[in-house]
């Protein structure tokens, strides 16, 4: 079981950074200079947030319902940038990997 809990937070941290990426890969998706800001400026403004509310050292920290709402929306903006991006496939496996490791984690108090 402890190599279970493990494994679940390195899939929680590769997500954490999916989330980055998968706003990067959009706005190169999208192409030229608006995409080149979307894909930098707004994996920036994302990492902030997460310093800011979501990491385990948060100046901020969020508990219960608003940790909740905070990570559906941080892993949901993920998903949404994949989907957007015309990479529907690649949403869906990591909207239901997000669920699931999420809900391990809940579980089991990571």
């Amino acid at each position: 079981m402890k190599t279970a809990k493990a494994v679940n937070l390195g899939v929680v941290f590769l997500l954490e950074l999916g989330v980055l990426g998968s706003v990067c890969y959009l706005g190169f998706a999208r192409g030229g200079t608006v995409g080149l800001l979307i894909g930098f400026l707004g994996a920036g403004a994302l990492g902030r947030l997460w310093g800011l509310f979501g990491s385990p050292r948060a100046r901020f920290k969020v508990r219960g319902a608003a940790r909740f709402a905070f990570e559906a929306l941080w892993f949901g903006a993920g998903a949404l940038a994949l989907y957007a991006a015309g990479a529907h496939a690649c949403a869906a496996v990591f909207a239901t990997v997000g669920v699931i490791s999420k809900a391990l984690a809940h579980a089991w108090d990571q």
